[in-house]
């Protein structure tokens, strides 16, 4: 039986949903707003350790986990943030990033861009799993950032894949809590 090269590219595509499919499952253990933040330590890109317990209650701190350095919505991400560093930190918020990336890649990246904040490589998902962003089985994580309140609880999570809508939302949010913070 000869297959016609239509059948086959459908038998093709159904073979690939059925594989791709269940390694891009969302996993459902993402916390929740008003959850307690998990605590976690990691290295940031120039090797440093870095822990979130040595920054809550200092400021809010925007944590967003992204999938890989040098990709188009990687660079939008960070240097949307770059742009915004100085604003965001007369606001009281501290950004720090992460992804599966290793940390010499993680400072190329800082150094490719100027980014001045933390890029925490995760080599080992240890963090993405604590939040849930890690995609299935994969060595890498979904776009999600948390907003993280000066208590250690979660304020905002923002799970798209599009960086724009972190930035909206993050400012948004921010923007929504400074003016219930003024009444």
């Amino acid at each position: 039986m000869k297959l016609s090269r239509h059948r086959l590219c459908w038998i093709l595509a159904i073979a690939l949903v059925a594989v791709v499919l269940p390694l891009s499952a969302q996993p459902s253990h993402l916390p929740a707003v008003g959850d307690r933040v998990p605590l976690f330590c990691g290295h940031n890109q120039d090797g440093c350790q870095w822990r979130l317990a040595d920054h809550l209650g200092k400021g809010f701190i925007f944590l967003y986990f992204y999938p890989q350095d040098n990709t188009t919505a990687s660079i939008e991400e960070a240097s949307s943030l770059r742009d915004n560093l100085a604003e965001l930190k007369r606001a009281g918020v501290y950004v720090v990033g992460v992804s599966f990336n290793h940390k010499r890649a993680q400072k190329e990246f800082a150094f490719k861009y100027n980014l001045s904040f933390p890029l925490l490589a995760d080599v080992d998902g240890h963090i993405a799993d604590a939040f849930g962003t890690r995609l299935a089985r994969l060595k890498l994580d979904r776009r999600v950032s948390f907003i993280i309140g000066l208590d250690g609880h979660i304020v905002h999570i923002t799970d798209s894949p599009d960086p724009k809508v972190h930035i909206r939302e993050m400012a948004e949010t921010l923007a929504s809590m400074s003016d219930k913070a003024s009444l």
